[in-house]
């Protein structure tokens, strides 16, 4: 195989309660690459459609992320990256990871898959560190394993793979202002009270066991965050009424979609995901700001190749 055109994931990351530790993979929503090997050392990028990204590989995730695998191989030769971006920069369902997670993915394939996804999850998390400054991995691993991620630990890097309940729908609305993730983190405390810290471990538990047993109740209760959200929702207009309104509508739970400013729902079943996504959308008509709005089941299989 010279050459191969992938689908890479949108993800929320957090999932509420589970800050830079949990994520899960969207469908329907994703970046397109199309990579090449070439004759010629290193990675380049030849195109980049859908947004204004710089196409020097040192200063671009997929670049970035490629070269971390390439360091680690001995093959001689290189690629050439054309991404296609249908998620959007700065829109918290992660765009940054799309192009990185896909990248390692594609250049493991065509090397004849030398890497697991662990060690494609290490590579991807350098592009990440050029995105936002950190080496997070809360999107790049359900990007790569599909359905939910949780990383276990990062040092050393220990990724348990969860799969979705059949019945669970993501509502994500993307109103159209721009965070940047790592002016995000710049807000948050490095510190946290034991009561806090005890309700967030008992969600991140709790939220584990529901995917587990399916227990779509125990999933909803779960789906509480009292360190990072109470600080970044203040960034994103309309937040508290999204989040009231998504409720009244029957999502087990809301919560911010990465850094922000998308929000998400979770449901159980499509119907109660729709009518989710109406109330979502009400809020910011009433308020007037543009929005993208995606309704997905989760995406079992993460990275795809494309026909």
């Amino acid at each position: 195989m010279e050459e191969i055109r992938i689908f890479s994931p949108a993800t929320i990351a957090n999932i509420s309660c589970g800050f830079d530790v949990l994520g899960l993979a969207l469908d329907g929503v994703g970046d397109e690459m199309v990579v090449r090997k070439t004759s010629e050392p290193g990675v380049k990028i030849t195109k980049i459609t859908g947004q204004d990204l710089p196409t020097d590989a040192h200063l671009n995730v997929a670049g970035v992320a490629a070269m971390a695998l390439l360091q680690a191989h001995t093959y001689q030769g290189g690629f050439e990256m054309e991404i296609h971006k249908k998620i959007k920069a700065g829109s918290g369902i992660g765009s940054s990871a799309a192009s990185a997670a896909g990248a390692v993915w594609a250049v493991n394939r065509l090397l004849g898959i030398p890497f697991t996804t662990l060690e494609l999850v290490a590579f991807a998390m350098e592009g990440e560190r050029l995105a936002s400054g950190v080496a997070h991995a809360d999107n790049v691993a359900p990007a790569l394993f599909g359905g939910f991620s949780l990383v276990r630990s990062y040092d050393p890097l220990d990724i348990v793979n969860i799969s979705a309940p059949p019945a669970l729908v993501a509502t994500v609305i993307h109103p159209q202002i721009e965070i940047k993730t790592s002016d995000s983190r710049k807000i948050l405390k490095t510190k946290i009270s034991l009561e806090d810290g005890i309700k967030q471990w008992g969600n991140v538990g709790g939220l584990v066991a529901g995917l587990y047993t399916q227990d779509y109740g125990l999933i909803g209760r779960s789906l509480v965050d009292h360190i990072v959200e109470p600080i970044r929702s203040i960034l994103i207009p309309g937040f508290d009424e999204v989040k009231s309104k998504s409720l009244d509508a029957g999502a087990l739970g809301c919560g911010i979609s990465g850094s922000g400013p998308s929000i998400f729902g979770l449901s159980k079943g499509m119907d109660t995901a729709k009518a989710v996504a109406i109330s979502m959308k009400e809020v910011y008509q009433k308020i007037g700001i543009p929005y993208d709005i995606h309704i997905s089941k989760i995406n079992s299989d993460g990275i795809k190749i494309l026909n």
